[in-house]
This record gives C-alpha cells, sequence and structure tokens, in this order.
C-alpha cells in the first residue's frame, strides 16, 4: 500500500463500513436528503469508476467535473481515483470560452456535468472537440437539450460494484485547475503522496503525520467519531476538496449542501451538530455573520469548535465581529494555495497585517538568486519538500516556478512577503497586482482591509487603472451594505487617510451593486479592473 487517495480512502472504508460518511443536505424534509456510509460511498464510487473505464476512459486520462456540491461529486472524484483516471475540477461559473480553453488545456476524456449547465457544456465541447464521453446529472433546463450524454443514473446502474482496479501508487497525479485572479484556468500537477502530506497533514492535519499509509486505517479503527466537516465553498474549490479528504483520513462525516446559503449553512450547523466549517475569505464569512445577527440570531452553535480560511485573507473587521458573534469558536486565517498546499497560519491581534508562523518547510526567498532574504526584505513565500511537479501543458511556468536546489524540490508561489528576525512572515500580496503609482508600491490587499474598516462597505476590490501622469492610479470598486447611504470619493478617502499612506489612498471610487467573485469567494480582479477603467469612459 502506498500514499494513494484511492487506497487510503479504502481502507478507512473497511474498518469503519458502517460508520455515517456522507449528508447530503439539500432541503431536508423534501426528500432530497441522502446519508452515505462509507461502505456505501466505496461501492457508489467503484460504479463510477468502473463506468468510465467500460466506457473506453483509460488510467491516466484525464475527466473534468463541472457538477454542484453533490453525492455524485464525491463519488465521481473517487471514482476515477479509483480507477487511476485523474479528475480535474471545472469551474461551473466559466463562460464558453473559459469551458472550451479549460477542456482543451486539460485533455479531458470525459466530463460528468450538472444537466443545468447543459447549453454552455455543448457549446465548449464542439468548439474543443473534446471530452469524448459526457455523463449528465439531472435534467437540462426545461426546452434546452444539450449535448449528447448518458444520464448518471443509467451510467452507475450499468456498471460493477467490485474494487477490481489497477494496483496504485503514490506517484498518481492529481490536478488542480486554478484560475487565480486573472487569466485562464490553469492546472497545477501533483503527487499524490506530496498533496497528502502538504495538503492534508499526512493523516493528521492537529497532530504527528503518519509514518506509514497502513496507519490511516489503524488510527481510524482505533479512534471514534464525533467530529463533522462542513466544507461551505463548491467542492471544485481546493479548500473544500481537501477538507473532504482531511475528514475521510481521520474517519469522521462530511456535511454537504449544494450552494452557499448563509441561512442554510447555519440550519445545517445545527440540524448536523457540525463541529468544522472551512471557507473562504470575508466573501463567505461576513454574511454568515451577518445572518447571525439576522435571520440565524439564536441558532445552535454550541457544537461548532472551529472554522477556517483559506485562499483569501480575513480583514480585521470580520474577524472582530466573529470574535464577539462566536467567542467560543476557533477562528483560523490559513494561508495557503494550489501550489502549496498549506503553509501556516494568521498571529492573532496583528490588526491589519497578515502575518503568518509558517511551517518549517515554507521560506521567502529572492526570486532571482532563489537564496532566502535577509530579514525585512522583500522577496516570494516559496515551499521545499512535498511540491508539485509542475502546470500540466504549460513547461515555461513551470520552470518559472519549480526547481531543485540542494537535492529538494522548490516551488515558488505569487506572493510577496517579507521576514522577520524571529521567522514570522508577513504577506504583501500576489506580486502580479501590485500596483505601481508613481514609483511607489502599493498592494490591493492592504487597501481592501483599509476600506472594509468602513461601517457602509460590505465588499471591495481594489485595482491599479492606467494614469498618463503616475503611470497607474489606485482605484477602489465597492458594494455598499444593503441600505447604506452612498459613499462619495471623499469619504472614502478620509476614513483610508487615517490607516494609509497618501500614496495608496484610492483616486477613484466606483460603487457597484455586487463585488463578483467566484462561488468560492476568490477575488476576480480582471473583473474589477474592467469595471473601473469602463466607468472613466
Amino acid at each position: 500500500m502506498e500514499y494513494n487517495l484511492a487506497d487510503l480512502f479504502e481502507s478507512v472504508a473497511d474498518v469503519v463500513p458502517d460508520r455515517e460518511a456522507l449528508v447530503y443536505a439539500d432541503r431536508p424534509g423534501t426528500g432530497t436528503e441522502r446519508r452515505l456510509t462509507y461502505a456505501e460511498l466505496d461501492r457508489a464510487a467503484d460504479r463510477l469508476g468502473h463506468h468510465l473505464l467500460d466506457s473506453g476512459v483509460r488510467p491516466g486520462e484525464h475527466v473534468g467535473l463541472q457538477l454542484h456540491n453533490g453525492v455524485e461529486y464525491l463519488q465521481s472524484l473517487l471514482g476515477c481515483l479509483k480507477a487511476r483516471i485523474v479528475p480535474v475540477n471545472v469551474n461551473y461559473r466559466y463562460v464558453e470560452d473559459e469551458l472550451a480553453h479549460l477542456y482543451r488545456d486539460a485533455d479531458l476524456a470525459a466530463l460528468v456535468f450538472d444537466g443545468e449547465f447543459a447549453g454552455r457544456v455543448a457549446g465548449a465541447a464542439a468548439r474543443a472537440s473534446r471530452p469524448r464521453h459526457l455523463i449528465r446529472v439531472g435534467a437540462p433546463p426545461s426546452g434546452e437539450d444539450g449535448p449528447s450524454a448518458v444520464a448518471f443514473e443509467r451510467a452507475e446502474a450499468g456498471a460493477g460494484t467490485d474494487r477490481g482496479f489497477a494496483p496504485r501508487t503514490g506517484d498518481d497525479p492529481f490536478i488542480v485547475y486554478t484560475g487565480g485572479t486573472t487569466g485562464m484556468p490553469k492546472g497545477v500537477v501533483w503527487r499524490q503522496e506530496d498533496l497528502f502530506f502538504a495538503g492534508l497533514g499526512g493523516g493528521a492535519p492537529t497532530g504527528t503525520p503518519v509514518a506509514r499509509p497502513e496507519e490511516v486505517a489503524e488510527r481510524v479503527a482505533a479512534g471514534a467519531p464525533g467530529l463533522t466537516f462542513l466544507p461551505a465553498a463548491p467542492l471544485m474549490h481546493g479548500t473544500s476538496t481537501l477538507t473532504v479528504f482531511v475528514a475521510f483520513h481521520i474517519g469522521q462525516r462530511v456535511v454537504l449542501r449544494p450552494r452557499f446559503s448563509a441561512g442554510e449553512t447555519w440550519r445545517a450547523v445545527e440540524r448536523e451538530r457540525v463541529t468544522s466549517v472551512s471557507l473562504v475569505g470575508d466573501a463567505m464569512l461576513r454574511p454568515l455573520l451577518d445572518e447571525l445577527e439576522g435571520g440565524s440570531r439564536g441558532v445552535d452553535t454550541s457544537t461548532l469548535l472551529g472554522v477556517s480560511s483559506s485562499g483569501a485573507i480575513l480583514s480585521e473587521t470580520v474577524r472582530r465581529q466573529f470574535g464577539r458573534l462566536l467567542p467560543h469558536v476557533s477562528l483560523l486565517n490559513n494561508f495557503g494555495s494550489s501550489e502549496s498546499g498549506f503553509n501556516g497560519t494568521a498571529i492573532e491581534g496583528t490588526g491589519a497585517d497578515f502575518r503568518i508562523r509558517v511551517n518549517a518547510r515554507t521560506h521567502v526567498l529572492d526570486p532571482v538568486t532563489r537564496q532566502p532574504v535577509v530579514p525585512g526584505a522583500v522577496g516570494r513565500i516559496a515551499q521545499r519538500g512535498h511540491v508539485p511537479v509542475g502546470y500540466y501543458n504549460d513547461p515555461a511556468k513551470t520552470a518559472e516556478t519549480c526547481f531543485e536546489r540542494d537535492g529538494e524540490r522548490w516551488v515558488l508561489l505569487g506572493d510577496l512577503a517579507t521576514v522577520d528576525d524571529e521567522g514570522v512572515v508577513t504577506v504583501l500580496g500576489r506580486g502580479s497586482q501590485c500596483i505601481n503609482t508613481g514609483g511607489e508600491k502599493v498592494f490591493p490587499e492592504e487597501v481592501e482591509q483599509a476600506l472594509k474598516a468602513h461601517p457602509d462597505v460590505y465588499d471591495t476590490l481594489v485595482v491599479g487603472v492606467p494614469d498618463p501622469r503616475w503611470g497607474h492610479r489606485v482605484a477602489a470598486v465597492v458594494q455598499l451594505r444593503e441600505g447604506a447611504a452612498p459613499l462619495s470619493l471623499a469619504e472614502a478617502q478620509r476614513h483610508c487617510r487615517t490607516r494609509l499612506a497618501g500614496y495608496k489612498v484610492p483616486r477613484l471610487l466606483v460603487v457597484t451593486g455586487v463585488v463578483r467573485r467566484s462561488p468560492s469567494g476568490k477575488a476576480d480582479y480582471r473583473w474589477a479592473r474592467e469595471t473601473a477603467v469602463a466607468a472613466e469612459e
């Protein structure tokens, strides 16, 4: 047995087959709730894996998952891994151009998709001339035929439930497609063994990693149920997928909802006695907290032990609101990425700065010399050891990001940072988003944090727009709280000047109905820049 995700899941299912593994809570009481034990989920995944093989998909080929959260997502994910087929997450918010690019770039042989996306799938698949096999979950919208596809129920009904798959290894690939904050999506390729240790805590996210693959099931057999994980973000975001595997590797239970809804999330926490919620930044935590003060006031949160965020920085304002409403719950403001897994957790009480105490594998390097920077100097965050092998179909990006030094593999992230004498890292922001205005560098995250401290600002993204004198100037695209008074540029500037140097203060303010983000809450800076530029025309 090796550190292979399918092998590890099967080993857990064998020792606790009757333990509840998954609860899909769409609308309780309407017949849409489903509960599966580890044995039931294991057999369901076997059926999907056999169907893919029977349909001509070969081990090593790629299968896209363009699905909302649900049983079918995890069944397909595990089924692919069992059959040594590579699952590829597909952002269901992508438009046809982005989907056609991803289908081609990822070399998709098959696609499992929700029926509501049938129109976009048909158009993108025709343009990309792939995938060759389609499996549809649910019906397409009324009056829309969609592409020729096998219904998910038919696909699994005719397939075997035995395992009977080829032997797997820790070298089997796992691909995470990420759009980042700009540009077309790109696929980060991991060895499963590396992902197990870098992103899943080695089978013990809060303790000592296992020393042998067999130890995962041994620990589960010796333990007991009692923890329930609720990943609030879509499974197509790495944060939620990793949360699910963390739960499975310790033999605990996962609760899923099809889409994020603040009210329904709190009702699920109360009903299913949830102990841990994972999410992505202010875009998810702020509506949850507002709901807790509004329509879900009085909901039972007594079982909740922790809320963790990664993929986006939590603002000081939201952290304070959390501490006031949920003083008994631990809040983990984590730092990590699709390229590195988990790097560290923010230090409490650090104000607007995002200061993290990193793990031993995380460093700040000079991007040119690839050597550690001196304390106080700006470099890029890097990780060594268990890191990805590169980007799929992108040798230039792989060469720029991945390298070897002293016999170890490294990955160089796009995040700029400094490190102090005690090894504490201050994250400045993505280098690609840094605004150069009159020779001064402005990191959007810092300005966003300042603006979010304004009582009328609900969400914001900050970008640079062209300026004939300064090169670029700082522009803020702002979503106001419901019922808030209009916000003027002068008022926003007065507020920011109490927290920021003058050159960082926004020179352009655009108020919009909704700040656009991905379904998981990640910033869409490309949209924000287009919105700001259009407002000046």
